[in-house]
């Protein structure tokens, strides 16, 4: 059933954002994804997204970098005007990110601001940026980690801003309710794909370690994360605000 909603996922070539993407155009909504360097991926997903009869478009974009903003939402506006003969998305998905497992007393600055300039920095001035571009009644969600929850090792800097991307989004939900945009905070556990160089999926060790503190006893799958997403961009979500959902299959409860 088509809902005539737009959402932008970035990060949306690969992995849970690929699967956030194909949700949405399951549920309905036509897509704008961003990819960081693989074009090709981009646009498969594309194609799979079309396959549900909705449109898309892929759009390269640096996250990481802010002085990309201004030319990446230029090109979008002109794409929604002459493509879509509308100004504005309903959702914004900050997806986007890298994984990096370094133990804290060898992360060095290098890291952290990479770390902090992808997930922190990243999703705080290109949501901003956004905001002119968004529909009133719309929302965005903010991917977060279960590691901005407990704790493992090597991940000190990546847990750290997606601790902070928790806190960003309780001030971006009341201050933007004047704008009637909804903003929450989907936080994955666990999941098997190749983020982190697919620490998740490979590392037998730690696969068991992880279905063992996992309530429903296994690692996370990307189908696992996507739908959760889709439900927070359907009307049935318009009274969840400032909230936090751990989607980790009930880790270190």
């Amino acid at each position: 059933m088509k809902t005539n909603k737009i959402a932008l996922v970035t990060g949306g070539s690969r992995g849970l954002g690929r699967d956030m993407a194909l949700r949405l155009a399951e549920k309905g909504n036509d897509l704008i994804i961003t990819y960081h360097s693989n074009k090709t991926a981009a646009d498969e997903v594309v194609k799979e997204i079309e396959k549900f009869g909705q449109t898309a478009k892929a759009f390269q974009l640096d996250t990481s970098s802010i002085h990309g903003f201004d030319a990446f939402f230029t090109v979008l506006y002109e794409y929604l005007q002459s493509e879509k003969k509308r100004e504005t998305v309903d959702f914004l998905i900050n997806n986007a990110g890298t994984g990096l497992y370094v133990p804290f007393l060898d992360t060095t600055e290098v890291i952290f601001d990479e770390m902090m300039n992808i997930h922190l920095k990243g999703v705080y001035f290109l949501s901003q940026k956004a905001i002119p571009f968004l529909s009133e009644g719309g929302g965005i969600i903010n991917i977060s980690s279960g590691l901005a929850r407990f704790s493992l090792p090597k991940s000190s800097a990546y847990g750290a801003m997606k601790g902070g991307v928790d806190v960003l989004t309780r001030y971006m939900a009341k201050e933007l309710a004047s704008k009637k945009i909804r903003a929450n905070v989907v936080a994955p556990g666990a999941i098997a794909t190749e983020f982190g160089g697919g620490e998740n999926r490979d590392n037998e060790q730690k696969r068991k370690l992880i279905s063992g503190a996992t309530a429903l006893g296994r690692v996370g799958e990307a189908e696992d994360i996507g739908g959760v997403v889709a439900f927070l961009c359907s009307e049935d979500a318009r009274w969840i605000n400032g909230q936090r959902i751990e989607v980790s299959g009930g880790i270190f409860l």
